[in-house]
């Protein structure tokens, strides 16, 4: 069966599935994101190999951030590994929110010796990747671990293994279309033994590797998320009892970027309304442009020194 045409994906919903699986011995979350990774490519301009990587990290960091039991927490997830597609940064919520971007969005690169997109040698293995969880407590949990590949999955497992002592299987797979670089499909996994897992349980999730790695290929076939889970673990007790959608969703706003401009200090606002009468800013995450004329900027100074916020006084 060919891949799905652009219309056709857009109808599948992107889907969230957690639950427990091998008789409740194993956690399993898993994601079916298309259409996300194909807004964050739109949104973003991204190239095809850049795709495959923040598209990576916006699933691994929902993955992650949708097991946060606070409603009003949040995780990030930085990836500096070194390459030329510069840092990685997504923010995921517990509500399966994400937001995220890569700091050389239009970098492409010829396919690895594999014939897949290099996502590796764009990204870089020379780093590390931080895990910053904000509990509402008083400081925030950062964990931190030393890249392995630069391919983002093992990287994530890596994280896993080192910083939370739990090791896991992770899949992420993005398929694009080799001339458009569309997004044809993007699938992943976290599977996470517990403590009781038997060990023919394990050995069993470990020679189903292969069968993993289909799950973006399932997904671009028009499988959806639930019945490429039964494939892929056919004969393995699945309960799969939590269910959301992923979404790119950018919580920016005015009054955050105002909270910014005024964290400068007072010489950095002159100094923007005597040589520039403004300035204008753009939001990482969503690209949305914010305008601020110089009687703005006399205004957040005034507020700021009546109400003694930050360094303006």
């Amino acid at each position: 069966m060919t891949g799905l045409k652009a219309e056709e994906m857009s109808m599948m919903k992107d889907t969230m599935l957690r639950g427990l699986m091998a008789d409740g011995t194993v956690n399993i979350t898993a994601v079916s994101a298309g259409n996300m990774v194909e807004q964050a490519r739109k949104t973003h301009a991204l190239s095809r190999v850049c795709t495959a990587a923040l598209g990576r990290t916006l699933m691994g960091t929902a993955m992650m951030a949708v097991r946060l039991k606070h409603e009003s927490a949040s995780l990030s997830c930085i990836i500096k590994g070194g390459g030329p597609a510069g840092n990685i940064v997504c923010v995921g919520r517990p509500d399966g929110t994400v937001k995220g971007y890569i700091e050389n969005p239009g970098l492409e690169l010829p396919p690895g010796p594999d014939g897949k997109l290099n996502v590796s040698a764009a990204v870089g293995w020379f780093g590390d990747m931080t895990v910053i969880k904000n509990l509402y407590m008083k400081e925030p949990y950062i964990g931190r671990c030393k890249l392995v590949s630069g391919e983002i999955a093992e990287d994530f497992a890596q994280y896993f293994t080192l910083s939370e002592q739990q090791p896991s299987l992770v899949y992420l797979g993005v398929r694009v279309d080799a001339v458009s670089g569309r997004t044809l499909a993007a699938g992943g996994l976290i599977i996470q033994p517990l403590p009781q897992c038997p060990a023919e349980v394990l050995d069993a999730l470990q020679s189903r590797v292969d069968a993993i790695k289909s799950l973006a290929v399932l997904l671009e076939r028009g499988v959806d998320l639930n019945e490429s889970l039964s494939r892929i673990f056919e004969g393995v007790q699945l309960s799969l009892t939590h269910r959301s959608a992923p979404l790119l969703s950018c919580d920016c706003g005015r009054h955050r970027l105002e909270q910014a401009l005024i964290s400068l200090g007072r010489e950095e606002l002159e100094d923007m309304m005597e040589k520039d009468h403004g300035t204008e800013l753009t939001c990482h995450f969503c690209n949305k442009k914010y305008s601020f004329s110089e009687e703005d900027l006399k205004t957040l100074l005034a507020e700021s020194t009546v109400s003694g916020d930050g360094d303006v006084r």
